[in-house]
């Protein structure tokens, strides 16, 4: 079953009004939350990636050391994309110190989440509501313990407690494929900014890297 969502790894957005943000990313060695279950806690990275308005941090982002996927050797020769990653894996954690607001304007709390990819399907409302279809759904860390990749039907309800059951937290992801961009802010259109940045991947014992871009501000347009 895919994801029913409605968008943008990736989702996470800015406030609605206010001064155009001055953002800036920034790698930094920061031990991942203690929020997090042990079993998730031990395989991320301490080299986070650390997204701020000027001075104020808005989200400090750690990935797994390795993020699973599966891939041919003619695919990682080729390129890899965000659907080499099984639907439902834990690709990393994200903490945000004050209340954000996700891609489908909804307003997450401040706290600490888990990242899991997932893909939105192009059929019934969902159609044409996000610019791509592959986000990292947000769970509580203390709603999501487990190391395991979920079953998508599982990621989307452990999601959903986030907005009290109406509809999971998402990040919208877009593409950042065939050029190393370096660990920055890229402007998109629509007011979205999405912070960018090259992450290992490992399959089937054979490793290689993968582009994200992660919307760090901007929401839908209606």
């Amino acid at each position: 079953m895919r994801m029913l969502i409605a968008v943008g790894i990736v989702c996470a957005c800015s406030p609605l009004f206010g001064a155009e943000p001055k953002l800036a990313a920034k790698v930094e060695k920061i031990a991942p939350p203690e929020a997090l279950a042990p079993a998730v806690r031990k395989l991320m990275d301490e080299q986070a990636i650390v997204v701020r308005d000027g001075d104020t941090e808005l989200m400090t982002v750690w990935f797994r050391t390795e993020i699973p996927a599966k891939a041919t050797d003619e695919q990682i020769k080729n390129g890899l994309t965000y659907r080499e990653i099984p639907e439902g894996t834990l690709v990393g954690a994200i903490r945000f110190p004050a209340k954000f607001t996700d891609f489908r304007k909804q307003e997450i709390p401040a706290g600490v989440y888990t990242l899991r990819f997932m893909v939105q399907p192009d059929i019934g409302d969902h159609t044409g509501t996000a610019p791509h279809p592959d986000f990292c759904l947000m769970c509580a860390a203390d709603k999501d313990k487990t190391a395991d990749t979920l079953e998508p039907k599982k990621v989307i309800e452990v999601s959903s407690l986030v907005n009290e059951g109406r509809h999971p937290a998402v990040l919208l992801m877009w593409p950042n494929n065939g050029k190393d961009l370096g660990v920055q802010i890229v402007k998109k259109d629509n007011g979205v900014s999405v912070a960018t940045i090259r992450r290992a991947l490992v399959a089937e014992d054979k490793k290689a890297t993968l582009g994200f871009a992660i919307t760090v501000a901007g929401v839908r347009k209606e």
